[in-house]
């Protein structure tokens, strides 16, 4: 070999040493984020977000008297900033970092170690956008538990309330069904639980808390026999308008991709609605002579709550079907919860959004097989039972977390406000403003 060829040869060779490290590199760093995927994902946190505020806050808002109307607008949006700071500071890490079966683990406390070029494990999206999205439904779900206290729940009750169950109730399961606790890994019947979007995770949750709150604080001054209609069904129905649009992002933004699966969910979910608010209309009229603004309005909201564990798994068929329960099963459980069981769950809490959430999360074993057009669900039995416990295990923790927390805000701070208040109403009780001022 000459002098020229030793010479190229060496050159070659420096080329390499500088060049591979920065190649090894290259092909074992994170592939970038999908520029579509993040997009929709982006939209999907702004649409959950815009369930709360204004969606059930404007819903929530034209149920209750007029002397109370401010008292709801302030319990969602302060529930809103609480849950939002408490995410960050340890909520997510807990939720969703790598841990046991039963809670994740603290290494990203207040987010530490988090990156933006930090792709969420499993998608396509930045982490930041991930923990975006899991931050709008800690926001919605103490903000739905509040429908059924309305009225007569100090303000302080209602923010340390929130924070705790967040923590001690929400999280847990979060970690269990969707963080990868034993929920998700087959310990119950060698099957993963199917809860897409939140059936079990955020309506068991919160409606099965809200009927433990409401029995323990005790039904508003004259329930059951003075009756408190709703102040402004327009309002109502302007909220619940809210309410289905965002759902899109809660429900379709759950599949995490721009893709075919998100075009079906976001179908199967308006079907759904569509079906359980005709079928509430229809038999609100039977029984009482009159199709209602709020009742109509109120079965899509049933509709809603029933197709959100399922609608990644069920077809068009399954979701007919499954609006035409939720119209009738959580019509009907409106009237048992307050006359028979005698709880004053004042914005019919578990009756819409526990009871559909909950006959969602196991009907989606029935619905999600090829025979009703779904998809992902082999063997009915076993993913039945797998369901069933599921729902049971978060029901009872649930129930058990909320009673607990209860007694410690009751100790902490108190709980009612007292009958004068109450008489007086909470806009102006609790916070020396009135909704509507006509002078």
């Amino acid at each position: 070999m000459n002098h020229l060829n030793l010479k190229k040869l060496w050159a070659l060779f420096g080329v390499l040493l500088l060049t591979a490290p920065a190649a090894w590199a290259q092909e074992n760093a994170s592939p970038p984020p999908d520029s579509g995927d993040t997009a929709w994902m982006l939209t999907s946190v702004v649409l959950v977000l815009f369930m709360t505020l204004p969606g059930l806050a404007v819903f929530y808002g034209g149920l209750v008297r007029s002397k109370n109307l401010l008292s709801v607008l302030m319990h969602c949006f302060a529930i809103a900033c609480l849950a939002s700071i408490l995410w960050v500071a340890g909520l997510y890490t807990l939720a969703f970092s790598e841990g046991g079966k039963l809670l994740g683990n603290t290494a990203h406390l207040f987010l530490k170690g988090i990156t933006t070029s930090d792709i969420r494990v499993d998608t396509t999206m930045p982490e930041t956008v991930f923990i975006m999205f899991q931050m709008t439904f800690a926001i919605i779900t103490p903000g739905l538990i509040v429908g059924a206290v309305v009225e007569r729940i100090k303000f302080g009750a209602v923010l340390l309330f929130s924070a705790l169950w967040l923590l001690t109730v929400y999280v847990p399961v979060a970690h269990w069904v969707w963080g990868g606790g034993w929920m998700a890994d087959g310990t119950l019947f060698g099957n993963g639980t199917l809860d897409l979007a939140g059936g079990i995770v955020v309506h068991t949750t919160a409606g099965v808390s809200a009927l433990v709150l409401a029995k323990m604080l005790g039904p508003r001054s004259g329930f059951p026999k003075s009756l408190h209609v709703p102040h402004s069904p327009g309002m109502v129905m302007i909220g619940a308008s809210m309410l289905w649009v965002g759902w899109f992002g809660f429900n379709a933004g759950s599949q995490f991709a721009a893709g075919g699966s998100a075009g079906m969910t976001m179908l199967v979910t308006h079907i759904a609605a569509a079906t359980a608010s005709l079928t509430w209309m229809v038999v609100e009229w039977l029984k009482t002579g009159k199709p209602g603004l709020v009742g109509i309005v109120t079965g899509m909201v049933a509709g809603l709550a029933t197709i959100t564990p399922a609608s990644g798994n069920v077809g068009p068929m399954g979701a007919i079907c499954l609006g035409l329960l939720a119209g009738v099963v959580c019509y009907f459980c409106c009237s048992l919860v307050k006359e028979k069981f005698h709880i004053d769950d004042t914005l019919d809490v578990f009756a819409v959004h526990g009871i559909g959430g909950m006959m969602g999360s196991i009907l989606v074993a029935v619905f999600g097989i090829p025979l009703f057009g779904g998809f992902g669900v082999e063997n009915i039995g076993s993913q039945l039972m797998t369901q069933v416990a599921a729902v049971g295990a978060t029901a009872v923790w649930s129930a058990v977390g909320t009673a607990v927390i209860v007694l410690v805000v009751k100790a902490l701070v108190g709980l009612r406000v007292d009958s004068d208040d109450e008489e007086t109403g909470l806009d102006q009780a609790e916070h020396g403003e009135a909704a509507y001022n006509l002078d």
